[in-house]
């Protein structure tokens, strides 16, 4: 490709161009100006792609990547999901102020698709092309028959090192991964374990989530870092220049898939919903949401470390992902380190499936 004649500036000059830009615009929808540069030539995309750091560091949703990237550990990046009954489909904004949900960028959108056996959630970019084995679909999450066990595939590798199990029906051709049954998502990266109800308690429901992906050590000061991927599989880049990322803004059997699921010495991290307490005038269980939650559901949930993990004290009781209800088919989402939001929306989609063992 020929090289722009933009790309012809002195290095230096359009390093402190580029890096005074950055700092100012440093929300969305401005932000969308540093989109732009990166989009201009290959050296203005270069430069840009160093200046911008991932959201471990400054906090910011910025590229697509961004949203397979761990969030921040200091604070916490706040979101809220958009349910669409009729449609059966979930999307996933990035919120621009301090409402609930009234202003938001788009993120991630989700389909569910239902089977005689099982569900699909069909994870993608782009709100419109939401099918399995769609270029823009960066993943999925699938259930068991009963609602009460669920599998997050991803369609790449958290990091190059990373060896984890792929789905059996996935075959590499040429730089491309081909799958007969147009899957999406070939590799598992979490487990997530809701706890059958069949004694009749009344009370939250239960979950656990095992991060296949995310060692232990990601969570303790100074040891070790969650897996951060910095580039898109290549069946997504084809269309890249498509998604609404840019743009948009919001007015089977499970038996095969439990044989690759962590034991608790496998060093994978491991998080369990924050057990609510009960409430005497009110009669009713009750979290501290501080004010992200309004309305009362069984699917509000926060998820903490597991004790199992041997964490204590603060680390034990930080709030990595809290998801909860602010109206008939509006819920806020806010993570943190070190998940993702890809992630985070799938363990948030496993809260919306029907649960025959668990209700």
């Amino acid at each position: 490709m020929e090289q722009s004649c933009w790309g012809n500036m002195p290095p230096e000059i359009l390093r402190e161009v580029l890096i005074t830009l950055e700092k100012s615009e440093s929300e969305w929808p401005n932000r969308s100006n540093v989109i732009a540069c990166a989009g201009v030539c290959r050296n203005w995309r270069e430069i840009m792609k160093e200046i911008v750091k991932t959201p471990v560091f400054n906090g910011r949703i910025t590229f697509p990547i961004s949203i397979k990237q761990p969030g921040p550990p200091d604070n916490i990046i706040k979101c809220f999901i958009k349910r669409n009954r009729s449609m059966q489909t979930y999307h996933l904004y990035l919120s621009l102020t301090n409402a609930l949900a009234e202003d938001g960028k788009f993120l991630l959108a989700a389909r569910k698709l239902r089977r005689a056996t099982y569900n699909d959630y069909v994870i993608s970019f782009h709100a419109d092309d939401m099918m399995k084995g769609g270029s823009t679909c960066i993943g999925k999450l699938r259930s068991n028959f009963l609602g009460t066990k669920f599998t997050i595939y991803d369609s790449q590798l958290p990091h190059v090192g990373t060896k984890m199990k792929r789905s059996c029906s996935a075959r590499i051709i040429g730089p491309r991964m081909v799958s007969p049954s147009a899957s999406v998502g070939s590799y598992a990266v979490a487990h997530i374990t809701y706890d059958s109800n069949v004694v009749g308690y009344r009370g939250p429901r239960r979950m656990v989530c095992v991060m296949d992906a995310i060692p232990v050590s990601a969570i303790e000061t100074g040891v070790g870092v969650a897996p951060t991927p910095t580039q898109l599989p290549l069946s997504s880049l084809e269309s890249f220049s498509h998604f609404p990322f840019f743009r948009s803004k919001s007015n089977r059997s499970d038996d095969n898939r439990s044989r690759g699921l962590p034991q608790a010495d496998s060093g994978a991290l491991r998080l369990r919903n924050k057990a609510p307490r009960w409430h005497e005038q009110l009669q009713c269980w009750c979290l501290n949401f501080h004010g992200r939650v309004t309305v009362a559901s069984v699917k509000n949930f926060q998820l903490v470390v597991s004790p199992e993990d041997g964490c204590v004290g603060a680390q034990n009781d930080k709030v990595i992902l809290q998801f909860g209800k602010v109206g008939k088919d509006v819920f806020t989402m806010d993570y943190c380190y070190p998940i993702s939001a890809f992630q985070a929306f799938a363990i948030c989609l496993s809260s919306f499936d029907t649960k025959i063992n668990c209700e």
